[in-house]
């Protein structure tokens, strides 16, 4: 009788116990969050210098297009309240255009299809990096035509044109490319070779 006692005692004693004892059941783990894209990896620093005119020619690194800006009446629309975005190449990007190419466009003549060119590098909207990275698609271009942008990757790129640099400026964004554009979509290129004779 006494062992029956002391089993009871300590059945009962366990059921009092029990609660005390259990382990709270874990929470579920949330879900990871989806990773933010990483930051593009960009070589070149612009200090913004007001907007988006006075920035590129106070930078130092852009005054061929700024020449040519210039040469096609587009400085005064780089200086309007914006926002504007403006995908610029660097003077190492016009450098590299084949041999005459920007001499001729240059030139009085040409200044129609000059502008064509420019206003293919000019977007009529504020494109900050944010809704950039991790995204891909097409931009209309103030030309008409659009650009792929592509932000998924370590590098954004615009065609097949690296972007080295960004600043956001007072009216708009500037993003360097390290090739000249065309609306054909990808850099400007050297023409074909003649025939020979």
């Amino acid at each position: 009788m006494t062992l029956h006692r002391l089993l009871m005692t300590a059945a009962a004693a366990l059921a009092l116990a029990g609660p005390a004892l259990a382990q709270p059941a874990a929470a579920p783990a949330a879900p990871p969050a989806a990773a933010a894209p990483a930051a593009p990896t960009m070589s070149m620093t612009i200090a913004p210098a007001g907007d988006i005119a006075a920035t590129l020619k106070a930078s130092g690194q852009f005054t061929i297009l700024v020449k040519a800006l210039d040469a096609s009446n587009l400085t005064s629309v780089l200086k309007t309240a914006g926002p504007l975005t403006i995908l610029a190449p660097t003077d190492a990007a016009f450098n590299a255009l084949p041999p005459g190419q920007l001499a001729n466009l240059l030139k009085i003549e040409n200044a129609t299809q000059l502008q064509s060119m420019l206003t293919y590098h000019l977007i009529n909207a504020g494109v900050p990096t944010s809704k950039i990275q991790g995204s891909k698609g097409p931009i209309t271009t103030v030309a008409g035509k659009p650009v792929q942008i592509d932000g998924t990757g370590a590098t954004i790129m615009v065609n097949d044109a690296s972007v080295v640099g960004h600043v956001a400026v007072s009216n708009g964004d500037i993003y360097a490319i390290d090739k000249v554009l065309t609306s054909g979509g990808a850099a400007a290129a050297a023409p074909a070779p003649a025939p020979a004779p």
